[in-house]
């Protein structure tokens, strides 16, 4: 005879009880209650099941909109990365290094007629960002290709156009923290830049600050000659 687990034989002995009260009479009170809790307990466990497969899916739905704007790895200096090329080429040839990009990061203050906003700058280099990023793939208008040295364009995340209210084509001041001396006193150092192209990477903080330009456009408001530093992607 073919015996049963342990386990499911005391299972089903309490779940359908044989347990008489009175003779001709099965005691259904037990029978019931042993299958409520059993409906509980597996309902229990579905609700857990789910409730974990839902925050297990948003991390990782957070974590890769997240990565596709930002880099595995940054190296920087504040001052600016001096001989940058050299040391691209020698973290590039490290084991598990996919792509490695210069870079520059600021913070500004952005302003279309009356309305300002405060930006975080990205300098990147165009032909080398889709190696560490996924932002070539991200515009929505314009592309990557329209931020030239020397024209200083710049792109903005979705949420923050629509903030100051810019389009492609047109143009916005850029405000940073460096100053310049004049016979008035330190003035702030400010831009006119030229929107190229709107962002769209699906994250509401980097689509509601982010403002990228070419990085030496970047560097020269900055008053610098080197990038600040090394984007990072690993694989």
């Amino acid at each position: 005879m073919l015996r049963l687990p342990i386990e499911l034989e005391i299972g089903l002995r309490y779940t359908r009880s044989k347990r008489r009260k009175t003779v001709g009479k099965r005691d259904g009170f037990l029978s019931f209650i042993s299958g409520i809790s059993t409906a509980g307990i597996a309902l229990g466990v579905a609700s857990l099941i789910v409730v974990l497969s839902v925050m297990n899916g948003f991390q990782k739905e957070v974590r890769d909109r997240m990565l596709s704007v930002l880099s595995h790895v940054e190296i920087t200096a504040p001052d600016g990365l001096a001989n940058w090329e050299p040391l691209a080429l020698k973290v590039a040839a490290q084991p598990h290094v996919i792509g490695v990009a210069p870079m520059v990061s600021s913070q500004g203050l952005l302003s279309r007629e009356s309305v300002m906003r405060g930006v975080a700058i990205r300098g990147v280099l165009p032909e080398e960002e889709g190696k560490v990023s996924d932002l070539p793939k991200q515009f929505v208008a314009g592309s990557i290709n329209d931020l030239q040295p020397g024209k200083f364009g710049v792109a903005l995340g979705a949420q923050l156009a629509s903030m100051v209210g810019a389009r492609v084509g047109d143009r916005i001041n850029m405000i940073v923290p460096e100053s310049d001396l004049t016979p008035a006193g330190a003035m702030p150092r400010m831009r006119t830049l030229q929107v190229v192209g709107i962002v769209d990477s699906g994250h509401y903080e980097y689509d509601s600050s982010l403002a990228i330009m070419h990085w030496k456009d970047a560097a020269a408001l900055l008053r610098l000659h080197e990038p600040t530093g090394l984007r990072v992607k690993g694989g």
